[in-house]
């Protein structure tokens, strides 16, 4: 039985990993979850990849032989903007998790996860979650918290406008930074589904991003909600 997305196709995976095992186990875990799954070493492999199409998701390593992960994940979210994008790295430092989120990434997970969760966790990426290993989840709140208390003294530049989205966009974001899906916060909201879309891609163009990681991002570092 294969994994099919919201249009009833099958849910294919360009998974790029130059680490043999590795990848070896995580495309076998996959597959044998119902994915279509092409696999690549290289930056080079991965562009290649690409050219033949755009896959509905996109696992990649950030630490690859002849490039990084983030050039591969900017320039995968620049050229197909619905392809979701999960890092699943051993790095889990500031600069790696910031970076890769920045370029596009709407998940990221560490090796350490099990190779069947990592299967489960693309079925919620492709539902609309934003998968993120616990120990990457505490320390954005730890960082948040951390910007929170500095702000006792004036920031430099212009005052930050939080008046920008409407009391609506901020329940909807607030159910994007909980990790629902569009469906679900619909529902919670009485709204219809297709109304959602409308508000979600107000809240990217009045904030200045192009994934619901950025959006989450950026409205609490202005202090639009709380995680």
């Amino acid at each position: 039985m294969t994994e099919q997305g919201e249009t009833g196709d099958t849910i294919t995976i360009l998974l790029v990993e130059d680490d043999a095992p590795t990848c070896w186990r995580l495309q076998d875990a996959l597959v044998k979850a119902g994915y279509e799954v092409r696999s690549a070493g290289t930056l080079g492999e991965a562009r290649s990849a690409l050219a033949g199409g755009a896959p509905r998701v996109l696992l990649t390593d950030l630490r690859l032989p002849d490039g990084h992960g983030i050039e591969l994940i900017r320039e995968t979210r620049q050229r197909f903007p619905d392809t979701e994008i999960m890092v699943i790295s051993a790095l889990g430092d500031e600069e790696s998790v910031i970076s890769a989120i920045t370029v596009g990434a709407t998940g990221y997970l560490l090796k350490d996860a099990f190779p069947t969760d990592i299967a489960t966790t693309v079925r919620d990426l492709v539902a609309g979650h934003s998968p993120i290993s616990a120990s990457i989840a505490r320390f954005i709140v730890r960082r948040t918290q951390g910007a929170a208390q500095s702000s006792a003294e004036p920031p430099p530049g212009p005052a930050l406008n939080t008046a920008r989205l409407t009391p609506r966009e901020i329940d909807i974001l607030w159910g994007i930074a909980k990790g629902f899906s569009y469906a679900e916060i619909a529902s919670h909201l009485g709204l219809s589904k297709q109304t959602v879309p409308g508000h979600i891609k107000n809240i990217y163009r009045k904030l200045e991003v192009h994934t619901r990681s950025e959006a989450v991002f950026e409205a609490v570092q202005q202090g639009l909600i709380k995680l």
